[in-house]
């Protein structure tokens, strides 16, 4: 059934804002907050489709009706009045039914109706799916009203706890579906024999009773708690309850019949292979979910990689005003180098991250070394050429940086083998070690130093095809090439707006299994 907090509306769905939510602890009353999605039995709806959405209370208060209490309040007091009024009725009147329909047999399809209900598929963050209506239905059909009625409360008694106001909605609305259901089943049945298309004919009377009267039981809570309307509950439900009734209710009629007419172990064909069924769902859909929420949490860590290197190449940044910005050109330099060489998205992504960090082992490197105005001396060079290990050691150290470590270590080694630190060469190299080789000489040339001002970006393509197969890939360089020949001048000399870290930052899409 549908439901609201309630429990009501349609077969199978609870709406958006109105739903019952369960709290894994101990709930602390009606007026305690609850921010977690919880879940919630069905009410017995077509396949039950139940939705969450977060509130603060179960219940608002709405307009006082009576001094003291709630309207919701005095709702749930009437509802209770009416549905033991009606059990009562029952009771004098139709009580249950004779023949072969055993209380035992009964008591069978109780327990299948409370496995039923806890039986939820989680089909979207919102959405929970349980086959509870079919049991109920068929208790309608084949046990009578009354029967129906008490089964129907007998589902929600593992729901008893604060508030008890939802607690009494949701029993009373469940109490009343299954009461007034199996009282149309038993007047078309009364009519007849228990040939089959009487016996579908009564199906089909009271799953459209249920359909009804849990719609205007939900219709009448949204409006009382000021949360919806009955037209924007019409428009949600319809489709669906459309779609399954006329399935669920052939297919109840059915087993119905094969219980009257042949043998009450017929039904276990069928209810207990379709729990089973359903139970296996269950650990599919909870599977589902835990990936899911790893690749979340993956995705989350991945952002807080990106985090801790923005504030490493910041700190770098704050050190060197010349090379401010450097590091951030070559993350993008390097991630469209390897978009235009074909690479996948896994290889652009981490490219582009270790393009950020390549010169993090600057900050370990003397005082005064970074910004000393003049050229370096040869010892002063050797020391410079130190940082590309010193980054590798600061980069292992953090958890899942190992392959950017490796590819830090060695983006400036030559392809000749005349590179440091460890004077690799050709194949030996990683490809995006390559890159970034490329995209950082290409930048540092284009931007002014203390000792020199920048080069035009021309003479600075022209060096790169001068040192390829010496110093450079030519396929990499022949790939930076294509893209500038096609890029603005803005680009080419690394000012464009999105040459910062903040903005990179801000853009850097999910660097998924980026450093697996």
């Amino acid at each position: 059934m549908w439901k609201t907090e309630a429990k009501s509306a349609l077969p199978g769905l609870e709406l958006a804002g109105h739903s019952r939510h369960r709290n894994g602890g101990a709930e602390r009353g009606d007026h305690a907050r609850r921010d977690t999605h919880e879940r919630t039995p069905s009410s017995g709806g077509l396949t039950a489709l139940r939705v969450y959405a977060h509130r603060r209370r179960f219940f608002k208060a709405s307009k006082s009706l009576v001094a003291g209490m709630s309207g919701i309040s005095v709702y749930a007091g009437f509802l209770a009045a009416v549905s033991l009024l009606l059990v009562a009725t029952l009771a004098r009147t139709t009580g249950f039914l004779p023949d072969s329909r055993s209380g035992l047999a009964l008591g069978g399809f109780a327990v299948l109706a409370l496995v039923a209900e806890r039986q939820t598929v989680r089909l979207t963050a919102n959405v929970q799916l349980s086959v509870v209506f079919l049991p109920l239905l068929f208790v309608a059909v084949v046990f009578g009203p009354l029967a129906a009625a008490l089964v129907g409360a007998v589902t929600v008694l593992p729901d008893l706890r604060r508030p008890f106001t939802r607690w009494v909605i949701w029993t009373a609305n469940r109490t009343l579906i299954g009461g007034l259901a199996g009282f149309a089943a038993l007047q078309v049945m009364s009519n007849g024999g228990n040939t089959f298309g009487r016996i579908l004919a009564a199906t089909s009377v009271a799953a459209v009773v249920d359909v009804g009267l849990d719609f205007l039981l939900s219709g009448a809570t949204l409006v009382l708690r000021g949360t919806g309307s009955i037209r924007d509950l019409a428009r949600t439900t319809g489709p669906v309850a459309g779609a399954g009734i006329p399935l669920y209710t052939s297919l109840v009629g059915m087993l119905a019949y094969s219980y009257i007419a042949f043998t009450p172990w017929s039904a276990a064909l069928f209810f207990i292979p379709a729990l089973a069924a359903q139970r296996l769902h269950v650990m599919y859909r909870e599977q589902r979910e835990a990936v899911s929420e790893l690749g979340e949490a993956n995705d989350r860590l991945e952002r807080a990689n990106l985090s801790f290197a923005t504030a490493l190449v910041a700190t770098l940044d704050a050190r060197d005003r010349y090379t401010a910005g450097h590091s951030a050109a070559v993350a993008i330099y390097s991630r469209d180098i390897a978009e235009r060489m074909g690479l996948s998205v896994q290889e652009q992504n981490l490219v582009h991250l270790c393009g950020l960090v390549h010169d993090i082992g600057k900050v370990g490197l003397p005082a005064g070394l970074l910004e000393k105005p003049g050229a370096l001396t040869l010892d002063e060079r050797r020391l410079m050429e130190e940082h590309a290990a010193i980054g590798e050691r600061i980069l292992s150290k953090v958890e899942d940086y190992a392959e950017i470590a490796r590819i830090v270590r060695h983006h400036h080694e030559r392809v000749d083998g005349l590179g440091y630190p460890d004077s690799l060469d050709g194949a030996e190299i990683p490809l995006l070690a390559k890159i970034i080789a490329v995209a950082d000489s290409y930048d540092a040339m284009t931007s002014d130093r203390p000792y020199r001002d920048a080069m035009p970006s021309r003479v600075a393509r022209l060096r790169l095809a001068q040192a390829v197969e010496s110093q450079f890939d030519t396929s990499v360089v022949a790939a930076f090439e294509a893209i500038l020949a096609g890029s603005s001048e803005e680009y080419r000399a690394g000012r464009r707006d999105d040459f910062t870290l903040e903005t990179q930052h801000a853009q850097q899409p999910a660097l998924t299994a980026a450093t697996a």
